[in-house]
């Protein structure tokens, strides 16, 4: 079983449609079972998306209204030009960047049993960028989240208390992968990542057999402008999980040598070999 996470900035990125097309095929050849991504976007006030033209779609918000240019919809479609049906599913979270709706979004190749929201912030207002909430799918008997927590030091969302309500969420739902952009660079001692690990969960890094240099992040970018980073990079992007599995290899990919830039953050690909049977029907 092949997993991808990737903070993908999307309509954002300068040359987007070049990107987006580099994203599709690089995917097209990996062809992940379960991607999660972060940062997915949509412009507001463009018109919406026929249900009938949304392709393999769940909803997990019936509040949420696709609409024309969604990028989570942009990718759907794009692999299914080279005849790869991905099951999608999009939660918007908070205005970005003043003219955007901004979420996250998980793709599956199999189909999804459920779906899960749980917001994590402390705030909930749709204009504050500070907003932050998970999206899980269920497929078979795994859970799968698309997480973008915020930074250990915020003074009103700081990352231990998104965290804990993490974690007793999880706490609730079996054997669960938590994938996506942690904010909280691995490198770093006393903070985000180790109180993660602290809690149980395995990094599916340090557990592959395989591994290259895990930096997901190279120099400054968007809020990391105030804060440390380390010189050569840092793992800032990371897929978590909380039951035994035997981890092949961990892969950066997006980041000029596995694959071309698509983002300011770099992604990660990792192969899977299940413990558990329930599991290995997905693989």
């Amino acid at each position: 079983m092949k997993l991808l996470t990737l903070n993908t900035h999307s309509l954002i990125e300068d040359n987007y449609r070049q990107k987006l097309s580099d994203f599709i095929v690089a995917v097209s050849r990996e062809r992940p079972d379960v991607i999660a991504l972060q940062e997915v976007n949509q412009k507001q006030n463009v018109a919406a998306v026929p249900k009938d033209k949304l392709g393999a779609y769940i909803s997990c918000d019936p509040s949420a209204v696709i609409r024309e240019g969604n990028h989570a919809l942009a990718v759907a479609e794009g692999l299914h030009a080279f005849d790869l049906v991905y099951h999608w599913t999009w939660l918007p979270i908070k205005r970005g960047y003043l003219h955007y709706d901004e979420g996250v979004a998980i793709l599956s190749r199999a189909p999804m049993e459920a779906t899960d929201t749980v917001r994590i912030s402390r705030v909930n207002d749709y204009k504050n960028w500070k907003t932050r909430k998970l999206l899980g799918a269920r497929v078979g008997d795994v859970w799968f989240y698309s997480i973008h927590l915020g930074w250990w030091d915020d003074p009103e969302e700081p990352f231990p208390a998104q965290w804990a309500k993490v974690n007793a969420h999880m706490a609730r739902r079996g054997q669960v992968f938590l994938m996506g952009d942690f904010n909280s660079p691995a490198e770093t001692r006393g903070e985000g990542y180790d109180l993660v690990t602290r809690d149980g969960w395995t990094d599916t890094y340090t557990a592959a057999s395989v591994r290259d240099n895990g930096i997901t992040v190279s120099g400054r970018i968007a809020g990391w402008t105030h804060r440390d980073l380390p010189a050569e990079g840092a793992r800032v992007d990371h897929i978590f999980c909380n039951f035994p599995c035997r981890v092949s290899s961990f892969r950066v990919v997006f980041n000029g040598e596995n694959e071309p830039v698509v983002s300011d953050h770099f992604g990660v690909l990792v192969d899977i070999h299940p413990s558990s049977h329930e599991i290995e029907v997905l693989i």
